[in-house]
């Protein structure tokens, strides 16, 4: 057995789906989910997931959650510099669960995690264990997340004159849809967008978000 084969792992049938949402520095809509450049030519946000079932060979994931804090200059989608990144996993997650987070959201297991890791391109600033509680309304009216004295990121699904009491505004078919190709992206407003993690700090409000559902499997 080649020293190559004796450590790479061994990666099993996996699946993982749940709610992903954002909040960011860009004008509503945030123009990166229509593979633009960012409102202000540089971009930071709060990006998170929530998996509702999952599974990573024998290793159950369900309910359990996944925080990025991002960060870059240009289009995320082409031609972009100055991209870092830090990672939260849930301090639920037992030593399996959370290899197994680490597999998956950093791209090491495939899939669109891989496209997207290796197209942003980041520089690590740090990855932590953190308690995490992630909040999506059923009916898609808000989301929130937060981890105690570091991270704040909540919205409203956008409305206004025209739109039906009740009717999210939506898009399909984007051309920067960052959980993937066929997700339907639910628009709303920042009402708190706080950080201070890993180097980065900001606070602010009224900002653009977005909910995407994600749906992921592999190898």
């Amino acid at each position: 057995m080649t020293e190559t084969a004796a450590t790479t792992p061994t990666i099993p049938k996996w699946h993982v789906a749940g709610d992903w949402f954002d909040t960011c520095r860009c004008n509503v809509p945030c123009p990166c989910t229509f593979a633009q450049p960012p409102t202000f030519g540089e971009c930071d946000g709060v990006l998170a997931w929530h998996v509702n079932e999952g599974r990573y060979g024998d290793v159950t994931l369900d309910g359990l959650n996944v925080m990025m804090l991002g960060q870059f200059t240009g289009n995320v989608w082409a031609e972009h510099s100055d991209a870092y990144a830090a990672v939260f996993l849930d301090e639920r997650a037992d030593d399996s669960q959370r290899e197994a987070l680490m597999m998956i959201f950093s791209g090491q297991a495939g899939s669109w995690p891989h496209e997207m890791v290796t197209m942003f391109g980041a520089e690590m600033r740090g990855m932590g264990v953190a308690p995490i509680t992630f909040e999506v309304a059923d009916d898609l009216s808000g989301w929130r997340v937060s981890i105690p004295g570091k991270v704040t990121a909540s919205a409203e699904a956008l409305t206004g004159p025209t739109t039906p009491e009740g009717a999210r505004v939506q898009s399909m078919n984007m051309p920067g849809s960052e959980t993937g190709p066929g997700q339907v992206v639910t628009w709303g407003r920042a009402t708190a967008d706080s950080v201070d993690a890993f180097g980065f700090e900001w606070s602010r409000e009224g900002q653009s978000s977005k909910h995407i559902p994600f749906d992921w499997s592999g190898p």
